[in-house]
């Protein structure tokens, strides 16, 4: 199964986990997705995620000065980036939960 098909479902989801306990930049959050176990994930694809969630106003943003490099643009969640967690886990874990019990059903348990 072609792994890139199903983060492009997701990926929002997995941003806005990662923001939950701690704000974070671009490449820091690119990282903590791959730490996780998003190996695949490309940059693109995260700050292009980030930009959307933004402009749906989903995350808020500010700037902290760098002395080794240009400053970086932080993101966070905000009330309505954590109401939005929260409705798109219930539905995530709804839908693994009836593919767990499809993959059971027939034997395919991992």
């Amino acid at each position: 199964m072609d792994t890139t098909q199903l983060l492009k479902g997701v990926l929002d989801l997995a941003v806005l986990a990662v923001l939950k306990e701690e704000d974070g930049y671009g490449y820091d959050i690119l990282r903590r997705l791959r730490e996780a176990g998003l190996e695949e994930v490309g940059d693109a694809s995260v700050y292009g995620t980030l930009r959307r969630l933004f402009a749906a106003g989903l995350l808020t943003t500010y700037v902290v000065p760098s002395e080794s490099g240009p400053h970086r643009k932080y993101y966070a969640l905000n009330s309505a980036g954590r109401d939005q967690l929260t409705r798109s886990g219930k539905t995530w874990r709804s839908f693994a939960t009836t593919m767990d019990a499809l993959l059971d059903d027939r034997g395919m348990a991992a």
